[in-house]
């Protein structure tokens, strides 16, 4: 049988510790090969351009905008990014994944998460955790993030429903759901919810698990939603 070829990975720069601790990580698993490492966010276009990596894992908290990663994303769409923060609301999560990460983890992600989010990334699916902070971490501060109720509202718009759905969904007025809408646009940096829909889920949240390890369930801190990143 032919040798199944390994998902190229490309590290930014991190904190030393965390760095090398990722590196080996990566390097640890057959499936996986480690293509650049340390690399200035400054230089990710020109590194991926060179590379083109399957996946790239860069931290959030050295982004000087969200929206690079929207950029990122539109100019190199086969690279598929995974964004590490300090403790990730709810939020920041949504707002990273609607520029069209794949994945947002905490720093403090386990092992396996990591590399689980890595293959599912591969496979054009969007990954975070279930558990994380209602409240913006120290990473992106200072950026003009979702409310929460915004980051409830935001998976809604993206797979088409409508203004009155959602108000029933969430229980609230529907001029409320057309205020949170207006605002997600415009910090988005986006004119209408058409920008933001992607093709429809296929089926409800769902947990699938990792085809670079054995076969065992997706672990629990992690879900996984069926639709293309960066769609």
């Amino acid at each position: 049988m032919p040798l199944k070829t390994p998902i190229t990975v490309a590290l930014a720069r991190f904190e030393d510790l965390l760095g090398r601790g990722l590196r080996q990580l990566i390097e640890s698993d057959p499936g996986l090969e480690v293509v650049a490492t340390e690399v200035d966010h400054s230089r990710l276009p020109v590194v991926f351009q060179a590379h083109a990596p399957d996946v790239a894992i860069l931290d959030a908290g050295a982004l000087a905008r969200l929206a690079e990663v929207r950029e990122l994303t539109i100019e190199h769409p086969a690279t598929k990014l995974i964004l590490l923060a300090n403790s990730p609301s709810m939020s920041e999560c949504a707002q990273l994944l609607a520029f069209g990460a794949s994945a947002c983890l905490g720093k403090d992600t386990q092992s396996r998460d990591v590399l689980n989010a890595i293959y599912l990334a591969s496979r054009n699916l969007r990954v975070f955790p279930r558990a994380v902070s209602a409240e913006p971490g120290p990473s992106l501060s200072g950026q003009e993030l979702l409310t929460r109720r915004e980051a409830e509202v935001l998976p809604l718009l993206q797979i088409g429903r409508s203004n009155a759905q959602i108000a029933l969904a969430l229980q609230v007025g529907v001029e409320t759901v057309r205020t949170h809408a207006r605002s997600i646009y415009r910090k988005l940096g986006v004119s209408s919810r058409r920008e933001l829909a992607g093709p429809p889920a296929r089926g409800l949240l769902r947990e699938i698990g990792s085809p670079g390890l054995p076969q065992q369930d997706l672990p629990p801190s992690l879900i996984a939603r069926g639709w293309p990143a960066g769609a």
